[in-house]
């Protein structure tokens, strides 16, 4: 049976993906409207230990050429250097699976349970045979991978986006993903650390997708109400609703170098209001030079630096007198 035909076999008794209304305003308790017993939110965090399987190389060749300043490198030289160009530092598209490798400590991560709704719920046509295939192509199940994992000792719930399933576009599966890591976050009192590569809500999905946006900000705001702490790291690109809800609501805002951040494109803004836009507009460097980004961190520096913010916010008991 192949993998289009198990998900038509489930897609019948598929449970009812659940919605977070947006007109219960800001004491929505996001927790009390999941419709499992928390037990079964806290058995999401207990899967195996997630097995890394080699999938395909996002650039697909065995020699890799930057976009940037044109120079050639065979593709092991970029996977070891997480595909950041030695000469110019330009940092090309890495995929969800290498970035959490790269990120969390070797044997320490256990991959949140995913609780699918409809896979198609409008009906979108070839929908569900394109969400079979990028399964099958990039080893992911939806356009976010979500855990619980340790960074140099430090515990915390993790999701990376990727942006090579459908552009990490936001559908029903990954607003109840992100949702989800605040949730289990929440019960463990764990810090959340959320990687953002979105091209912003998904279309085949539409209304129900934007709602993840009021469903996504309205967890993120619940667990930090709750004492949570929740970091951000933005990477190429965050665009869209992604970028218009929980990807801008962290406590702390960490960006990767050039990447492009914002809601509409340069391209849309210039048509939209006949000027021309500043140089950089909307790059990292730009919203850190603004405010909007606490600080601009090179790949092969984030662990250490996720790492170091874990510590100074690690809660330690007073010694006893």
């Amino acid at each position: 049976m192949s993998l289009l035909d198990k998900i038509k076999k489930k897609k019948a008794a598929a449970p009812v993906q659940r919605e977070v209304p947006a007109s219960q305003g800001s004491g929505l308790n996001v927790l009390s409207q999941a419709a499992e017993d928390m037990t079964e939110v806290l058995n999401r965090a207990t899967e195996a230990p997630f097995v890394y399987k080699k999938g395909p190389d996002p650039h697909g060749s065995d020699m890799f050429t930057c976009t940037e300043c044109g120079s050639q490198y065979v593709i092991t030289e970029m996977r070891k250097a997480l595909y950041i160009c030695p000469n110019c530092g330009k940092h090309h598209k890495i995929s969800a699976r290498r970035r959490m490798r790269n990120l969390v400590d070797p044997g320490t991560f256990r991959k949140l349970k995913a609780v699918m709704g409809d896979v198609n719920p409008l009906d979108y046509p070839d929908y569900e045979a394109k969400i079979a295939e990028l399964r099958e192509k990039t080893g992911m199940n939806e356009g976010v991978l979500a855990g619980v994992g340790e960074i140099e000792g430090q515990k915390a719930v993790i999701a990376v986006m990727g942006s090579e399933f459908l552009m990490g576009s936001m559908g029903m599966a990954v607003g109840e993903m992100i949702t989800t890591s605040f949730e289990v976050a929440e019960k463990l009192k764990l810090p959340v650390i959320i990687f953002t590569a979105s091209g912003g809500a998904r279309m085949q999905e539409g209304i129900l997708s934007l709602m993840q946006m009021a469903k996504t900000s309205a967890a993120a705001k619940h667990f930090s109400e709750n004492g949570g702490l929740y970091i951000a790291v933005l990477t190429h690109p965050t665009t869209g609703g992604v970028s218009a809800s929980f990807a801008t609501l962290a406590d702390i805002t960490i960006a990767e170098p050039g990447a492009l951040i914002g809601f509409a494109g340069p391209r849309v803004i210039e048509q939209t209001i006949g000027q021309k836009l500043p140089e950089g507009f909307q790059r990292a460097e730009y919203l850190e030079d603004h405010g909007f980004v606490d600080e601009i961190v090179r790949r092969d520096e984030i662990r250490g630096k996720l790492s170091q913010i874990l510590r100074l916010h690690q809660k330690k008991r007073r010694p006893t007198l």
